[in-house]
């Protein structure tokens, strides 16, 4: 258990074991103990924990909370708290809890023993998890917000594994249906244009993608190929075309996502799902079933199928089939989502763009139809990215073909950066992304003045070491010299290397790794304003000794931050 975790139980038990004392001695009431916190005072707070016991349990006793407060601390157990300095009552009944100036002391050794594994829980238990993320269309290069959803999607996988979760990750690819068709008669398009030829059968068609990208992929098709598909059948040409314009665009996606450092353990295909009949067998059963009144959950109106989404909150109805007999892209992807839970993930997590938006209520409808657990599918928003150059916005356009792809966009601001920024922000929020701040290496830019923390610890080090000292490890710093970490400075650093597990939960329970970003920036603030104003090297053997274990530490734990956000740790800068 993490010191600081620890701590609190420690605590906890002596709050508990005071209030049933003062049960005990007729001072309170008998009543079943409430759920309180334990949690660090707001800014301008003393002390080093607050507890709201006394609040919350006035108020189911109908007492004033600092009566009770008072016989809680009168009935604290003697010494079962290491480290107590004082316990008091402030304001309307809060309990601060303060501990002695090295209480904090063990946390360097903890960090130093557990090295790159430090923050690490068992809060997961093991669960097995199913994170999917990007999955753009196979139809041309990824842009920047499917960057912004990469950068959250494999932050979370991450933050998920530390937590004690089995995280993994997931990449779907809409490789059928009518804008795999559309994109078949594009690349025809293409190609035709790349052999001169002029007229219907080389213009466009209405729907389809436009962007000069396909212009290379079709070139890469004749290269390997040749031109002699264009005599074919009209139906296994597209198809031919469709498939080869979907495999070379996803290859260069994955190479992209790649460069950004982002890993999938698993690939899915909604054609494979289709050969497997799976939208086939989600219609039949959907079709099938039908409320406690006898009424259907699947009708035909006007030739097409539809669902009746609304019986489960959805604003409207949903076509599943539509009347030429195609199905519309929401049947296959309940199909999907019940091979998800069938794979025997416990928790689904979606990422999907704000245009889709709209269509989870339909396929969280079919799935409870279903009988599938739709309480473990979560879907988080991603929320769009506008990009500013000197403060003026860049639009960006995937259908128009003038948008700024994920490798543009790497090349100028670099992985990162790009990662880091786009963590500072919760998912559904949207973002302006400041490119020339990504791109500048000064204090300014939050990436550049985490690295640099990060370096500059290093350079100490390396210093220390040329001096002939001892690199700090977990042994030497369980020295009493430790608890001589008593400026005010040392220790700031030293409960902010504490709080670093709760801080790992928190990031994957709420989904929300930009809690890592945060953290990073202060911990980073922390060191830069220790380093100036108290000074390592030159000391007292015993403070250099203690001041460097601390600062190895603090190297430490900005390096797991920043691996958990995936982002690199530079020794030199």
């Amino acid at each position: 258990m993490p010191f600081l975790a620890e701590r609190r139980r420690r605590v906890r038990d002596a709050f508990v074991a005071a209030h049933a004392a003062a049960v005990d001695a007729g001072v309170l009431p008998r009543t079943p103990l409430p759920a309180f916190t334990l949690e660090p005072p707001r800014a301008g707070g003393s002390g080093h924990l607050a507890c709201n016991l006394a609040m919350v349990l006035g108020g189911a006793l109908r007492q004033p909370p600092r009566v009770v407060a008072d016989a809680l601390l009168a009935h604290l157990p003697p010494a079962a708290v290491p480290d107590l300095a004082a316990v008091t009552v402030a304001g309307p009944g809060f309990i601060n809890v303060a501990f002695t100036d090295g209480w904090l002391a063990p946390v360097v050794s903890e960090v130093l023993e557990a090295g790159e594994a430090y923050g690490d829980a068992d809060i997961g238990a093991g669960r097995r998890v199913l994170v999917e993320f990007v999955s753009a269309n196979p139809t041309g290069p990824l842009n920047v917000v499917n960057c912004r959803a990469a950068a959250f999607g494999d932050a979370l996988v991450r933050c998920l594994c530390a937590a004690g979760y089995h995280a993994e990750a997931e990449y779907y690819v809409n490789d059928a249906g009518g804008q795999f068709r559309k994109l078949g008669q594009s690349m025809e398009a293409r190609l035709r244009q790349l052999a001169g030829e002029v007229g219907p059968q080389a213009e466009i068609p209405d729907g389809g993608y436009p962007g000069a990208y396909l212009l290379d992929v079709a070139r890469a098709f004749l290269e390997e190929r040749g031109g002699d598909v264009l005599a074919a059948p009209e139906a296994e040409r597209i198809e031919l075309l469709a498939r080869f314009a979907v495999e070379h665009v996803l290859d260069g996606q994955m190479q992209v996502l790649a460069r950004f450092g982002v890993r999938y353990d698993h690939v899915a295909r909604e054609s494979e799902i289709r050969a497997r009949r799976g939208p086939e067998r989600a219609l039949a059963a959907l079709a099938g079933a039908a409320d406690d009144a006898g009424l259907p959950y699947v009708y035909e109106r006007e030739g097409a199928l539809w669902l009746r989404s609304t019986a489960f909150g959805d604003n409207d109805d949903r076509v599943l089939r539509k009347s030429d007999g195609e199905f519309t892209y929401r049947l296959p992807d309940i199909a999907y989502h019940v091979e998800k839970f069938a794979r025997g993930f416990d928790l689904l997590i979606d990422l999907l763009g704000q245009d889709h938006h709209g269509d989870v209520p339909g396929v969280r409808a079919g799935l409870r139809i279903l009988g599938q657990p739709v309480e473990s599918l979560e879907v988080l928003i991603t929320q769009l990215v506008r990009l500013l150059h000197g403060g003026t916005a860049q639009r960006v356009s995937k259908r128009g073909g003038t948008f700024v792809t994920m490798e543009e966009f790497l090349d100028e601001v670099g992985a990162d950066a790009a990662r880091f920024f786009f963590l500072l922000h919760t998912l559904d929020t949207h973002m302006d992304f400041d490119v020339e701040l990504a791109r500048r290496q000064s204090q300014d830019n939050p990436v550049y003045y985490v690295q640099y923390a990060h370096a500059r610890i290093c350079s100490i080090l390396r210093q220390a070491e040329a001096a002939g000292l001892e690199r700090p490890g977990a042994p030497a710093a369980t020295t009493d010299a430790l608890r001589a970490l008593g400026h005010p400075l040392e220790q700031e650093l030293l409960q902010k290397l504490a709080a670093f597990p709760d801080e790992v939960v928190a990031a994957a329970e709420g989904r929300a790794p930009h809690r890592l970003t945060v953290y990073a920036r202060q911990l980073a603030e922390r060191f830069h304003t220790f380093y100036v104003q108290c000074r390592v090297l030159g000391e007292t053997p015993e403070r250099t000794a203690a001041r460097l274990a601390l600062c190895a530490a603090t190297r430490v734990v900005l390096a797991r931050s920043l691996s958990l956000l995936g982002v690199c740790a530079p020794e030199r800068m």
